[in-house]
């Protein structure tokens, strides 16, 4: 079972397309998988904005499960009832746990306690994670087109952007209210 994981985890890192098309992958222990791919990848990343600002580890953990259920519910509506395609049949589940799968550059954030390395590796990693959920999308979705996978992942992305800054910005008194 572990080397299992640690397969999957590899491929994703390679980005590795046919990950996405294994039904094997997304069997019963495939959403443990992906949560557990998701909790470190969490856990990392606060681990190396540790180095920069103090940052509560186990809270860093929650918020990447919340995040991981915001993108997948973001990428399964956008990329499957609004703009599917004709070959377009998946369910949630399977979404969720790609999306999961797509996180595994994450984990190298773990590198992040070296301070030199802490800005050029969320960079990476997070271009890394993007490429990976250009593919997840594109194999689960059975879309034709990366430039449709990739509109996918950018509309998610920019959604996501939009509300977490209109969030922030109302919090700290920023937005103007008449």
């Amino acid at each position: 079972m572990f080397n299992e994981f640690i397969n999957i985890v590899f491929r994703s890192l390679k980005l590795d397309k046919s990950l996405y098309k294994e039904n094997r992958n997304f069997g019963e222990i495939g959403i443990y998988f992906a949560l557990i791919i998701i909790m470190l990848g969490g856990i990392a990343g606060a681990i190396a904005a540790n180095t920069v600002i103090k940052t509560n580890i186990l809270f860093s953990g929650l918020t990447a499960i919340l995040s991981w259920l915001v993108w997948t519910i973001l990428i399964f509506v956008i990329g499957a009832k609004v703009f599917p395609e004709k070959d377009t049949k998946t369910n949630f589940k399977k979404m969720l746990i790609g999306v999961g799968y797509a996180h595994a550059p994450g984990l190298i954030r773990i590198l992040g306690f070296i301070p030199d390395l802490v800005i050029p590796l969320i960079f990476i990693t997070q271009f890394w994670i993007f490429a990976s959920l250009i593919i997840a999308t594109r194999e689960i979705l059975n879309f034709k087109s990366n430039i449709k996978s990739l509109g996918i992942v950018l509309i998610t992305f920019l959604i996501i952007a939009i509300v977490s800054v209109t969030f922030i910005m109302s919090k700290i008194g920023s937005i103007p209210t008449t």
